[in-house]
């Protein structure tokens, strides 16, 4: 059990409409991997995270949390496994962020129950990984667009998944909080969380993950380390473009790299 991936994909499909969105998918994710999901637009990556995250069922194929399907999960028992921010997601204005993080214990708690100390402890440690001190009787409806982003990703935490899947969750940050998340986000699958992050800087998503996946037209073209990524055809390919790395400016050895338009198509 222990060698088994946490996140087992096979085969999968998800239709939207007329047509598959998601084309033949396999993909396995270990406990404390950090998988950026890159693409150009409408290459199918929200709908591969809200499949994984259980809000959509596949037209084929199957997904693994820990061995057993997905399907034979009923609800709670996949929101206390999986935890998911999109970006752009409101949340309820009126709620303040204390109560909105709290939320994140519901499918632990139930309904009607009271929050034990092991529940405030992962409240309260939510927010402050977070930098939401002070700001946790605040509304949501008060903050501003970059601290919801952090909220939700405070009510994500609280609900301690196995796996967390943000759908672009650097969006609204200024590059300091963005940093601080991308730092975060490292923190939290060095406790043995598999995280899967729909990230559209690619330079952003090299320095983070552990694992670059490419998606185009629904299905998976390249997976691997994020140099061998980075260099590879398939990328330039997928968003129509060459990359080249370049001599790193800051003297650390971390590559830069620099995007040129394909010419001709």
């Amino acid at each position: 059990m222990s060698d088994s991936p946490l996140l087992h994909i096979a085969n999968l499909s998800v239709r939207r409409g007329s047509r598959d969105v998601v084309r033949r998918v396999s993909l396995a994710v270990d406990a404390s991997e950090r998988v950026a999901l890159v693409g150009p637009n409408a290459a199918g990556k929200s709908t591969l995270l809200s499949a994984i995250a259980g809000l959509l069922k596949p037209s084929n194929g199957e997904i693994r949390i820990g061995g057993p399907s997905l399907a034979s999960f009923s609800g709670r028992e996949i929101a206390r496994t999986i935890a998911l921010v999109v970006a752009l997601q409101e949340g309820t204005p009126k709620l303040s962020v204390l109560e909105s993080t709290e939320l994140g214990r519901y499918p632990h708690t139930g309904p009607f129950q009271g929050l034990s100390p092991h529940d405030h402890d992962a409240v309260t440690r939510a927010i402050a990984e977070t930098c939401l001190q002070e700001l946790a009787d605040r509304s949501l409806g008060s903050l501003s667009a970059g601290e919801r982003q952090r909220a939700l990703v405070a009510r994500a935490l609280a609900q301690e998944p196995r796996l967390l899947l943000l759908d672009e969750p650097s969006a609204h940050l200024d590059i300091g909080h963005g940093l601080d998340l991308f730092g975060l986000l490292t923190t939290i699958a060095a406790r043995g969380v598999a995280i899967v992050a729909v990230i559209h800087d690619l330079v952003a998503a090299a320095q983070w993950a552990t694992r670059m996946v490419v998606l185009h037209d629904g299905e998976i073209i390249d997976d691997g380390p994020p140099a061998g990524v980075m260099r590879g055809e398939a990328l330039g390919r997928a968003f129509g473009v060459t990359a080249s790395e370049a001599r790193s400016v800051s003297g650390d050895g971390a590559p830069t790299w620099r995007f040129e338009r394909r010419m001709g198509g």
